[in-house]
């Protein structure tokens, strides 16, 4: 399992100016390299190989000096990307998409480097060592834990001035199912597990009647959001062939002040909500949900959906059971939770009709709230599961 520590980094402007360089140039190296790549194969059908761009970029650095300014290992480490991006194409095209060029005005600009020989160290809380850049100035909120192994570093540079380095840890492995064996048999479907149930408006209802009750954090600065849009759009450089002007691109910075604002706020609030779960359970259950298909236009709550941030919530969640010796169990999408008596097994079916919050079971009587029956068969089918695993 892959740990990472996001730290706030403070350099100098000469540092600054060595940070946005690296990244141009790893940029530079990317876009090179797929063009090459989709020349070659469009002239003959070869397929070059990172040997091939690899020795490209040797000769590349002869002549175009300012390359030679760069950490080495971060233009290689672009080229793998590359590699990389090809490899998810071609094992899923509708999820990855193909190799795009990076443009030099949209995105973050972030290079990454691996470690080699103790070049890569969180020196003090203050104080971090990176190559090139020798000691830089961060405020470090946290260390790695016991056993944890550093693979590499990426550096960015985000639309809003900020810095960050990202340090990335290979942590030891958690026998993820070993523990549940001893959980399986000790546990019922009340104790230390718990089921929950995806809640648009809430982010989800939990098997004890629990809501969340997530905060819409992209709803409270949506006014604000559309007001510095709205100025953004009035300023040289809005539209397209424009040169941008100094007014734009500071408008365009309080824009991305806005956007993460809104984006930490929810993480922040997802960070805090995983921990409490993990704190207090051993086993969570979960549907294996498509959030991408569900806040499609059909089912017309995909901004609240988006907002919620339920996949991020689930990553979370997951490493930090497995931290704690507990389990993440995902039960089919396909399994008719909100249809299911949780008392006695009954489905019935005039509950797909989702205006439909509370109802009475025809066969044994037992009344329901909708959520927090589906909270429940969750929970039920997920510790079966865990059961048959266990067997």
């Amino acid at each position: 399992m892959n740990r990472g520590l996001k730290i706030r980094l403070y350099p100098s402007a000469q540092q600054k100016r060595m940070i946005c360089s690296t990244a141009g140039a790893c940029r530079y190296v990317y876009n090179k390299g797929l063009e090459w790549k989709e020349a070659a194969f469009k002239a003959d059908g070869t397929v070059l190989t990172y040997s091939d761009l690899a020795g490209a970029l040797v000769q590349m650095k002869r002549s175009l000096s300012w390359l030679k300014e760069a950490e080495s290992s971060s233009l290689q480490q672009s080229l793998r990307a590359l590699f990389r991006a090809y490899d998810n194409f071609f094992g899923n095209p509708k999820k990855y998409g193909r190799p795009r060029f990076k443009s030099k005005r949209r995105g973050a600009a972030s290079y990454t480097m691996p470690l080699n020989n103790g070049n890569i160290r969180i020196l003090d809380e203050r104080t971090v060592k990176l190559p090139k850049l020798g000691r830089v100035k961060a405020r470090v909120h946290r260390f790695p834990g016991k056993g944890w192994i550093l693979k590499s570093v990426t550096i960015s540079a985000e639309s809003d001035g900020a810095f960050y380095a990202s340090f990335l840890y290979k942590c030891p492995d958690s026998a993820l199912l070993n523990r549940c064996l001893s959980y399986c048999r000790k546990l019922g479907i009340t104790g230390r597990a718990i089921g929950l149930d995806y809640k648009s408006d809430g982010l989800y209802m939990d098997s004890n009647g629990h809501v969340c009750g997530s905060p819409k954090y992209y709803r409270r600065y949506e006014k604000k959001l559309a007001k510095a849009q709205r100025r953004l759009s009035r300023k040289q450089g809005a539209r397209r062939g424009e040169t941008p002007s100094n007014n734009y691109r500071r408008q365009q910075r309080k824009l991305s002040k806005i956007h993460k604002k809104i984006r930490d706020s929810r993480k922040d609030y997802l960070h805090k909500e995983s921990r409490r779960i993990a704190n207090s359970c051993e086993i969570v259950c979960v549907e294996d949900l498509d959030m991408r298909i569900m806040s499609n236009r059909g089912f017309r709550n995909g901004k609240a959906t988006l907002d919620n941030g339920w996949g991020m919530f689930l990553t979370m969640l997951e490493y930090k059971l497995a931290e704690q010796h507990g389990c993440l169990v995902k039960i089919s999408r396909w399994y008719p939770s909100s249809q299911r008596c949780c008392a006695c097994g009954r489905i019935e079916n005039s509950l797909k009709d989702l205006s439909i919050r509370t109802w009475t079971c025809p066969a044994c009587g037992s009344r329901h709230d909708r959520d927090v029956n589906a909270a429940r068969n969750i929970l039920n089918e997920g510790l079966r599961l865990l059961k048959e695993e266990a067997a």
